[in-house]
């Protein structure tokens, strides 16, 4: 097997030859740069981008400017980059993914790429997880690029547009991945280009790139407005659900009988089954009560799936409860979907898990980080059917305006590269998806931690009596640990178990994430006991001893100062006033602590580095590594372990007939650990399967997705197209041979000859929606001349006569320049039918599904019936904006008049009105009393003609 991995990883290490080569050219021109003046290094900026201007890549100048940035970080922020930092930066710069391990400096590594991508003047993107990491890198990293001359912006959700324009054409701009993509969706809404805030996505450099692309792959970024008002039929569905039973059909078990504690707590929070649900048992025919693994089931849970399906039973329950004879029916799709989400709900996601109730409103708690997703909210209903599970409010499902998933707006950059702490283990992804490789860079110390073996028990009572063995033996000792778990609930629980021990330990999770980086930073303290979910992943460097930072921000709190002034204080931004003098009161409690901490340190060294207690594995060894990986920084001592069990989900869900022999074996004895090379290898099977598994869920999410997104860009293009000003003429005067079919076919019998049609109707038809009125273009004695083919023609070119001469008529009366009422319509029109658009594909795509029970791939019918859908939408486009145009007015904006002195009080200011209103009655039409004819009744309201009233003098 070491051979195997050995020779699969040879392009990896003939990689890192390549770069180490680069890299000590980079470290060659160390003296000449060292030699220079500030003034001579910053004008280094100007001298690289004339080579460029002039014909040379950024290939021939990388090792230039790398070596400038690594002596102006030197210079700037006592900060020079190492051999491996280095090799990171090219590796970015290569459009590739660095796996570079936790303390090794990722953001001063970004740095190096970022200042020769905007060299080009084309911008860069550098990405973070949240909105401190992005503030603080432009502030920090934001002075090495302002010292040589080039600007650095940030952005923030909270920031209005002409601050993001700015920030946005800054040659390097820091931003989260949400704002990124939500920028994205509102400039593809915005009917003025100038209003845009984003440019081209030339170079992204995405910090926590498996975080962004892989854990929230599955989110879509979603704009929506207020849509169809909730119906009570969520709290309706969810009392059905109530009275429902089932089981796991891979043991054949009630869920009930599998945890009692569960059911407990279950028992506690159902209601009583009210009279309407009462006597359905009863009531249903007895073939459904006998015979077959899931025949008194209601519904059945598929572990490995995570899904929850109803049964015939189940059905039949919910004909009676609702009073309808096929759920199946398509009538009766909704409801359906509305119970399979009621279902989930129930049955897959769990309060403190999945989910927390916070002030009366449901916050999803992402499940890699452990962080509230505070504004986030489950699609597909699924949300509202968790409030009504839970008896908060039940808010209004919304319309969706602008959709894109993570995975199809980072595939937007021209270039794109990222760096992370754990990457290796999902690169066939980031291969497949992202066409990124993964390079596994050096650290700059060796790593001294050590990894134990999994200590595994065949029960979870077993293991937890063991786990409290291992932190009270490490607490004695002084040793720091951390105890990485997978939920809010079991987090709770061994702060329980610890503090009935009398272990003093700090808790983190999602209930109380504002003291996060506060709490993670001093997890290396002596003694200190830290329970974590896997927020203690991400973030925040652990330092052995205590971080002085923090240590010093928690005095100058106590001694009075208030947060948003530390904050200021101790940022990278120019000071002055109160800010200069906490900054150096801050400085002073700094160097105070640190002396302490450094004390410190050596007798967490002594007593064996900060080490890791992971009480379980998760679905992705790549989150275990993460947690491992926050022990052992910089050459730093450490250690780490988990403990499992054979009663753990991951274990029951995946674990196989191999681990269910070893448990009937081992079952009897609690406190026996378990240690195996094939136990291990079928733990990480397990976590090898749900690994494929989820990238499959993940790629046929993208397969979908990747419909929309061809959709999605032609429509923004044609958008871009319109707002850049481009003439749309020549494109509009094509839909009227289209629009006047339509129009034909409504009107008459197109199948019978002309001669047969009826000219009176043919001509109220023309006239409505393609001719002037009082055209009479149609006469019986020319239709008695005419084949389909020439009237056709005829009434083509008649329509197109007559829409020049409207436009020639605008441009005369008013001024107007009939190409910006052309752009306007069509604007219109494509986001107006966009809108439904979206609706209906998402519609399509909830029960295209079930197309799998018929031998249908549902991927390929979506495709077909997706495109089916686009092209009808491109005709209801067409026919729309050209209808519009034919047959629009000029209105004039005039105030209140009084009948004599109309005329005069008639202003010139025109602007456009179709000639119906939303509610399709007949709109009323002012004209300009220029365009008054002498026999139209007087705009004053006498019901005279114009001629005889005001217009006697006129």
């Amino acid at each position: 097997m070491g051979l195997i991995n050995y020779m699969l990883n040879s392009d990896g290490r003939r990689s890192l030859k390549k770069l180490d080569k680069m890299a000590l050219k980079v470290e060659a021109l160390e003296p000449k740069y060292a030699a220079m003046g500030d003034e001579e290094l910053k004008s280094q900026t100007g001298i690289l981008k004339d080579r460029l201007a002039k014909g040379e890549t950024t290939d021939d100048i990388l090792y230039d400017a790398f070596a400038v940035v690594r002596e102006a970080a030197n210079r700037v922020l006592k900060l020079k980059h190492y051999h491996v930092q280095i090799i990171g930066g090219i590796a970015l710069y290569q459009g590739r993914i660095a796996e570079m391990k936790t303390g090794e400096g990722k953001t001063l590594v970004a740095t190096l790429p970022a200042y020769l991508a905007a060299l080009t003047g084309k911008g860069v993107h550098i990405v973070t997880v949240n909105d401190y990491l992005a503030q603080r890198d432009a502030e920090w990293m934001g002075k090495v690029h302002r010292f040589l001359g080039l600007t650095v912006g940030v952005v923030v959700p909270g920031m209005d547009d002409d601050d993001k324009k700015k920030a946005y054409n800054c040659d390097i701009t820091y931003a989260t991945n949400n704002e990124l993509g939500f920028d994205y969706l509102r400039d593809n809404l915005k009917t003025d280009i100038d209003k845009m805030v984003q440019r081209e996505l030339a170079f992204g450099i995405v910090d926590e790139v498996d975080s962004i692309l892989i854990d929230e792959a599955r989110t879509p970024l979603i704009i929506s407005g207020k849509g169809d008002k909730s119906s009570e039929l969520y709290e309706r569905v969810d009392r059905f659900v109530r009275t429902l039973k089932g089981g796991f059909d891979d043991d054949g078990v009630h869920e009930e009988d599998t945890d009692k504690k569960k059911k407990k707590k279950k028992k506690e929070e159902i209601e009583e089954p009210s009279e309407e649900t009462g006597e359905i048992e009863e009531e249903i025919d007895e073939k459904f009560q006998t015979g077959g693994k899931y025949g008194d089931w209601d519904y059945v849970i598929d572990r490995k799936d995570r899904s929850v399906q109803i049964t015939e039973l189940g059905a039949a329950k919910a004909e009676r409860f609702f009073n309808i004879e096929n759920l199946g029916d398509i009538d009766n799709a909704a409801l359906n979907h509305h119970i399979q989400q009621a279902l989930k709900a129930h049955k897959l996601f769990h309060r403190d898990e999945d989910y927390i109730v916070n002030d009366g409103e449901v916050v999803i708690v992402d499940e890699f980080t452990g962080r509230l997703m505070i504004g986030r909210r489950y699609s597909d209903g699924l949300h509202q059917a968790i409030e009504a599970k839970e008896g908060v409010k039940v808010r209004n499902e919304n319309k969706t305006y602008a959709t894109i998933t993570f995975q199809n707006f980072f595939r937007l950059y021209k270039k794109l590269s990222g760096m992370t702490g754990t990457a290796k283990t999902e690169e066939g992804e980031f291969r497949t998806i992202y066409s990124l490789d993964v390079l596994e860079i050096p650290t700059n110390k060796p790593v001294v931690r050590k990894d134990m073996p999994d200590m595994v028990y065949s029960t979870v009572e077993g293991k937890k009596r063991a786990i409290l063995k291992e932190i009270m033996t490490r607490h004695e000792s002084g040793q720091p640990i951390l105890i990485g778990t997978a939920t809010v609930e079991k987090s709770e629980e061994i702060a329980k178990l610890l503090r009935k021990n009398g272990v003093k330990h700090n808790i983190l999770n999602a209930k109380n994430h504002e003291r996060e980086a506060e709490i993670v930073a001093q997890a290396g303290r002596l003694g200190a006991v830290t329970i974590a979910t896997n927020m203690a992943g991400r973030g925040t460097d652990i330092l052995l001893g205590g971080n002085p930072e923090y240590l010093a921000k928690k005095r100058l709190r106590e001694e009075g100062v208030e947060h948003e002034l530390i904050e200021l204080a101790t940022s990278y931004a120019e000071l002055e006033g109160e800010a200069e003098e906490v900054r150096r009161r801050y400085q002073e409690l700094y160097a105070e602590y640190k002396a302490e901490t450094d004390a410190e340190k050596l007798k967490v060294i002594e007593a064996g580095g900060l080490c890791i207690l992971g009480t379980e594995r998760h679905e992705s060894r790549r989150i275990d590594n993460q947690l491992r990986g926050r022990s052992g920084r910089q050459g730093d001592p450490g250690v780490s372990v988990f403990f499992l069990s054979l009663e753990d989900d991951l274990i029951k869900r995946f674990g196989g007939e191999t681990m269910k022999k070893i448990y009937n074996v081992f079952s009897k004895d609690d406190n026996t650990c378990l240690q195996s090379r094939m136990l291990s290898r079928g733990i990480e099977n397990a976590q090898k399967a749900i690994e494929g598994r989820n990238f499959g869920i993940r790629k046929t999410i993208l397969q979908y997705d990747d419909v929309m997104n061809k959709q999605r860009e032609v429509i923004y293009a044609e958008r871009m197209k319109v707002l850049k000003g481009e003439n749309v003429h020549d494109e509009v005067v094509k839909f009227i041979p289209d629009f006047v079919t339509t129009v034909l076919k409504g009107a008459v019998n197109v199948d019978e000859m002309p001669e047969k049609w009826d000219a009176e109707a043919l001509n109220r038809a023309l006239e409505q929606r393609l001719l002037p009125e009082g055209s009479g273009f149609v006469t019986q004695d020319k239709l008695n001349k005419w084949d389909y083919d020439y009237a056709f023609k005829k009434i083509v070119k008649e329509t197109e006569k007559a829409y020049d001469e409207k436009i020639a008529e605008v441009r005369e009366q008013f001024g107007i320049d009939y190409a910006d009422v052309e752009r306007r319509f069509l604007l219109m029109n494509v986001d107006r039918n966009w809108i439904d658009q979206i609706d209906a594909m998402d519609q399509l795509r909830k029960g295209i599904g079930l197309r799998a029970y018929g031998n249908v791939d549902p991927v390929i019918s979506y495709k077909q019936e997706g495109f089916e859908m686009f092209d009808e939408m491109i005709e209801r486009i067409q026919t729309g904006t050209i209808s519009m145009l034919l047959k629009v007015r000029i209105e004039v904006n005039r105030p209140a008049v009084r009948p004599v002195e109309a005329p005069k009080n008639l202003t010139d200011n025109a602007e456009l009105v179709t000639n119906r209103s939303a509610e399709g009655a007949a709109k009323p039409v002012t004209k300009s009393a220029k365009e008054i004819g002498r026999n139209d009744p007087c705009p004053c309201g006498s019901g005279k003609k114009y001629k005889n009233c005001c217009g006697k003098n006129a």
